[in-house]
């Protein structure tokens, strides 16, 4: 698909234009995980559930993640590989508000299950897609900076349905409890339906369009996107390092197969998937589900426990900015130890107190506990929260998604600890995601390698260098016919584009 003319942009421009778009459906699955935590101490959920017990919730928040592990294994990767990064996204939307208005609608506990497996299963295309979109439009130097767009977004969109969660609190009446959190849900509709409908006005990505061998087309976007001479060493760039494969099974499980089989591709992906289910397991898909009720147990009331988690979130997206620059001077490992390092004792504080000083005697202990839950979600942001991996390019959207799974499973196993532990055992349950933080320090130091300074195409005297672009150009692998170059590699063109 050509650039529409009603963009009316160019260059930079138009790269803003398209990944504040993009930070809109970042935004949607921000909302789905802020929404859910002002449903879950609505009264009128409760009573539509019957007062449903904790592990009723944790399995109303553990499906979410199921779905998403779904998506991430067996569909987001296809069909952006398949179809395009953009119909994906706009396949994920729709998924994504089929499941809304079941769960809107839902009068009983399974209905509202498959509305948030449905909006798990959407939420799962759309979190791996636009990352990867907005990485294959941006220019080599200055990738991080419109890729953190994606980041804000996401923040944007958990303070955003935390805010109205705080709104429908104050709709007392009758029909409060009915409509209020049935609305927070729906409301999602609005930049749902402003992120479907802008998606065809938006360029398909040009390394997916030399992939299908539209090569006029990549060049068009790339001169709309880029000046003219780079535009045009950008594009030989690409067409000398992207592996044609036509959409066929068989291409999709050997480029699959090689994240397992090449050990400098394995000795990525078990790390990169290891990192994301630490960054669930660190217990933040607690905090961010169950941040009200945490807060109402340290004496908030409802309404003052979402105002609470609304503004923290808020004030989060500025300091994205600031966590940012902090982690591009201290590098990313030491960021990712002080990070859990930070994360434990947040926890640590948040255990002792609460049992040294019970049922909420001591006012100043609650407030203190209050502060280091905040305080833990600066050192998620300074450490777990943005940590990513770099794959090479014939296997970058494989290896995001292997990688991204470790995280829902991570997710799925929080979600069911949480509420069940907290039932159980009380404030005694944050020792466990204390022991957790404090065991990912080590871990983290030891088996992840400082990447800071280093050029992509470093990335593989890490890691070690891969076969798998020789064995893809020299056409082996049953005969089938492959097109690219044993010599330029994703990481070299990432590094002569930046030069």
């Amino acid at each position: 698909m050509n650039v529409k003319p009603a963009l009316r942009l160019r260059g930079h421009p138009l790269l803003y234009a398209i990944c504040l778009h993009l930070a809109i459906g970042a935004s949607l699955w921000g909302y789905n995980i802020g929404v859910l935590s002002s449903v879950l101490v609505h009264p009128g959920f409760s009573k539509t559930l019957r007062d449903p017990p904790p592990s009723t919730r944790g399995i109303i928040t553990g499906v979410y993640y199921v779905g998403t592990l779904l998506s991430y294994i067996f569909l987001a990767h296809p069909l952006a590989d398949w179809l395009g990064r953009k119909s994906a996204a706009a396949i994920g939307t729709v998924v994504m508000v089929i499941g809304m208005w079941c769960m809107a609608a839902a009068r009983g506990l399974a209905p509202l299950v498959v509305g948030r497996l449905a909006c798990g299963l959407g939420v799962g295309i759309i979190s791996t897609t636009v990352p990867l979109y907005q990485s294959e439009i941006s220019p080599a130097k200055e990738r991080g900076k419109f890729v953190t767009m994606n980041h804000v977004g996401f923040i944007a969109g958990m303070a955003v349905g935390l805010w109205v969660g705080y709104g429908m609190s104050f709709w007392k009446t009758t029909s409060g409890d009915f409509w209020g959190w049935r609305f927070s849900i729906f409301f999602q509709i609005i930049p749902a339906s402003i992120f479907l409908l802008g998606l065809p006005f938006l360029p398909e990505t040009p390394r997916w369009l030399v992939q299908q061998g539209r090569k006029d087309e990549a060049k068009a976007i790339l001169h709309t996107l880029r000046p003219s001479s780079i535009a045009t060493q950008e594009l030989h760039l690409i067409s000398t390092s992207t592996t044609r494969l036509p959409p066929t099974f068989s291409s999709f499980k050997r480029l699959t197969f090689s994240l397992f089989r090449d050990p400098a591709l394995f000795t990525r992906l078990w790390r990169a998937f290891l990192l994301q289910f630490m960054a669930q397991m660190c217990g933040a898909a607690a905090m961010k589900y169950y941040l009200p009720s945490l807060l109402q147990n340290l004496g908030l009331s409802v309404q003052s426990s979402l105002m609470a988690g609304a503004i923290e979130m808020t004030l989060k997206i500025g300091m994205t900015v600031v966590e940012m620059w902090i982690i591009d001077r201290l590098g990313r490992r030491l960021c990712l130890v002080l990070g859990a390092v930070i994360m434990g004792v947040a926890m640590l504080i948040n255990g002792a107190l609460p049992l040294m000083y019970p049922d909420n005697m001591n006012k100043p202990a609650d407030v203190i506990c209050i502060m280091f839950i905040f305080v833990y979600a600066m050192g998620y942001s300074l450490g777990l929260g943005p940590a990513a991996w770099i794959f090479p390019t014939s296997v970058r959207a494989r290896g995001l998604n292997l990688a991204a799974s470790g995280g829902a499973l991570g997710s799925i196993i929080v979600s069911q600890i949480w509420p069940l532990g907290n039932a159980a055992f009380g404030s005694g349950i944050y020792f466990f995601f204390m022991i957790v933080n404090f065991a990912c320090a080590p871990t983290i130091w030891f088996l992840y390698p400082e990447t800071k300074g280093r050029e992509l195409e470093d990335m593989d005297a890490l890691f070690g260098e891969t076969d798998t672009q020789r064995e893809l150009a020299m056409g082996i692998n049953n005969g089938e016919q492959v097109s690219a170059s044993p010599r330029t590699s994703g990481e070299e063109q990432d590094r002569l584009l930046a030069d």
